[in-house]
């Protein structure tokens, strides 16, 4: 593992596992929040590395899907996770969990 590869995924690592119960966030805002904005499409290769549990199925595409194909076990799998936390879905999206609510009370990220 290469010394950038080594620092990104433990800043990916550190994002990912800091994400609340009942939360989502972006691949891209995961990689942004990382110190690493332009590389939203390695985040899910860091989680893959991981040696440890993280909750990977609180990290989903910027237009709030699935990054799975739909059907597929592993889709089903991380909708399952999403919904045992209180995340709701309306079809294919995730949606705000009370109607007064915007999406922006169950996307998260830390305060900068």
């Amino acid at each position: 593992m290469s010394r950038f590869q080594n620092k990104f995924d433990h800043h990916v690592w550190r994002v990912v596992a800091s994400i609340p119960a009942g939360r989502v966030m972006g691949y891209g805002e995961v990689a942004r929040v990382a110190g690493f904005p332009r590389y939203s499409r390695m985040v899910g290769a860091a989680l893959g590395r991981s040696p440890e549990p993280l909750p990977w199925f609180r990290v989903v595409r910027s237009n709030r899907t699935l990054a799975f194909e739909v059907g597929s076990s592993a889709y089903r799998e991380q909708a399952q996770l999403l919904k045992q936390e209180g995340v709701r879905f309306d079809g294919l999206k995730i949606i705000e969990v009370e109607t007064d609510d915007s999406l922006d009370r169950i996307l998260w990220g830390p305060q900068e």
